[in-house]
């Protein structure tokens, strides 16, 4: 059945009353708010093929309708009109993360922003250690022949590891492997720098000096790690409670221990790191469960060139998506450029 003009609007209609006031909208005041002087008999008509076509459907103690998931991904995709983020919002926004020097500050305080702006829920993905890099690498000499590896990532976090060579090495000797790693390493992401290391000592055949290839084979198993587990940060949870919708005790418990789990939120935040602009998804779309009464409206963020995790709100379907999206889609790309700045490698 195709959806005509009428009904299109009839349908965007009905969605934006049911996002502000949360009840069942009746084809009185579908006819009332439409603006199209038509009378209820008319709307109830157009309604009753816009349930037909599974756009709206009518709860069993209302005679009113409520959209569906596919009435608001029709509405989304297609009738909605994104308002642009007043630029007053935007500079205060930019001064909150300007103000900050640590880069996990700005990751908790870009998630308290859009918790407090929405008055819904904020979330904010830490970067992985499979998409941190590798800045620089020193090994300091210490007692008894041990070796202090210091990796220092681009996401300014220091990682130390004492490692037990088979062979004692000089300072210059470490000195030199270090120059050697960073000349070839810098810019590798962690999970990379095992391979890409091992490839270089083979390549390197016989110009390297046995000695420093015996520094390189310690470093090779000094950054043997195993993959880091995946972890966010969430902001305003609570505000959940404040919609009826959401306010059953049965479904926010389910809800929160899906927050205190994390693993498959993480899981669905991963979907979206890859992703080209602002991932949306309306109730069941999501494919988990605990979510299937909200929405999840996400952008990754990106330093470098290289994506690093996403941000977004989680909040009822009838969330007022206009102000959401830009507000989603705004602070990601602000939160990209502070922390393009903080981490900027000194010249």
């Amino acid at each position: 059945m195709e959806l005509t003009e009428r009904a299109q609007h009839l349908l965007k209609v009905l969605i934006e009353r049911y996002i502000e006031e949360g009840q069942p909208v009746g084809s009185r005041t579908l006819a009332r708010d439409a603006g199209l002087n038509l009378s209820p008999a008319t709307v109830r008509n157009v309604v009753a093929d816009l349930e037909e076509m599974g756009l709206v459907t009518s709860p069993h103690t209302s005679a009113g309708r409520v959209p569906t998931v596919k009435g608001y991904r029709l509405f989304i995709d297609s009738l909605l009109t994104v308002k642009p983020l007043e630029q007053a919002l935007t500079q205060k926004l930019w001064q909150d993360f300007e103000a900050l020097e640590d880069p996990h500050e700005l990751l908790e305080t870009a998630s308290r922003l859009l918790s407090r702006i929405t008055h819904m829920a904020g979330v904010v993905t830490l970067p992985r250690r499979q998409q941190i890099a590798l800045r620089q690498i020193e090994f300091l000499p210490l007692s008894q022949g041990r070796v202090l590896v210091i990796l220092v990532t681009d996401d300014q976090e220091i990682h130390n590891r004492i490692i037990r060579p088979t062979q004692p090495f000089t300072p210059s000797q470490l000195q030199q492997a270090a120059n050697y790693l960073n000349a070839h390493l810098k810019g590798k992401r962690l999970t990379e720098l095992r391979s890409t290391l091992l490839r270089e000592l083979q390549q390197a055949g016989e110009q390297l000096s046995a000695e420093i290839r015996s520094v390189l084979e310690m470093a090779e198993k000094a950054l043997e790690t195993e993959e880091a587990e995946g972890d966010f940060v969430l902001s305003g949870q609570t505000n959940l409670m404040d919609f009826a919708e959401l306010a059953d005790r049965t479904r926010l418990r389910t809800l929160f221990e899906a927050f205190e789990e994390k693993r498959n939120l993480l899981h669905l935040l991963d979907q979206c790191i890859e992703a080209e602009g602002v991932q949306i998804f309306i109730g069941e779309e999501s494919g988990y469960e605990p979510l299937e009464q909200c929405s999840l409206v996400t952008r990754s963020y990106v330093v470098d060139g290289r994506t690093l995790g996403v941000l977004g709100v989680i909040g009822p379907t009838r969330m007022h998506y206009e102000n959401v999206i830009p507000l989603v889609d705004v602070t990601a790309k602000l939160l990209s450029a502070a922390l393009n700045q903080k981490l900027k490698s000194p010249s």
